[in-house]
């Protein structure tokens, strides 16, 4: 019987051992010394608002931005200083849109021409480093996201892309329109 006793725990003590772990920990937390405010996040803020810029947006997904950010320089770690340089060039002078920027900051450095790619590549693709940094979310779903949102899925069953697409017929049809001239027009 005193054995059960001894074995047995109440609530209290249980809940006391929890606070005392808890403290322990906090206290040993507080302890060591913390680092300093690293300068990745100020160079990901950097990047995140000259993307604004650059995209004429509103708001972005600082999460996403510090990913891209993080992949970019990752992929060239020269686009580090460039970004930076880049983010300099906007803040000297105030650009009322995305195409001032990219004019001013190519005259400045042909380089920088090759960085707004990188940049623009990945918010609007969700590609940087030919790695998919974002999917759903990238910039180039927003026209028609209040209509068809992309699939995140495939359509066929498992390893469907290795067996041969059934035949379909050519259209014999005639185009319901007259042809018309391609006409690209400038973004």
């Amino acid at each position: 019987m005193r054995i059960n006793r001894m074995l047995r725990m109440s609530r209290r003590d249980v809940l006391l051992a929890g606070m005392g772990a808890a403290v322990a920990s906090v206290t040993a937390q507080a302890a060591e010394p913390q680092p300093a405010v690293s300068s990745d996040v100020t160079e990901a803020a950097q990047f995140l608002t000259l993307s604004l810029r650059l995209t004429d947006r509103e708001t972005l997904s600082p999460a996403i931005g510090s990913a891209l950010y993080a992949r970019i320089v990752q992929a060239v770690p020269e686009r580090k200083a460039q970004i930076s340089q880049l983010y300099t060039l906007m803040r000297q002078s105030h650009f009322e849109s995305a195409q001032e920027l990219a004019i001013a900051a190519e005259k400045a450095d042909p380089a920088f021409k090759d960085v707004i790619h990188d940049i623009m590549t990945g918010w609007y693709r969700g590609v940087a480093d030919q790695k998919v940094v974002v999917y759903r979310s990238a910039l180039m779903f927003d026209i028609t996201k209040d209509g068809v949102y992309p699939k995140t899925y495939a359509t066929g069953g498992p390893f469907y892309w290795t067996s041969k697409p059934p035949e379909v017929p050519l259209p014999t049809g005639a185009p319901g329109l007259s042809p018309s001239k391609f006409v690209v027009e400038p973004t």
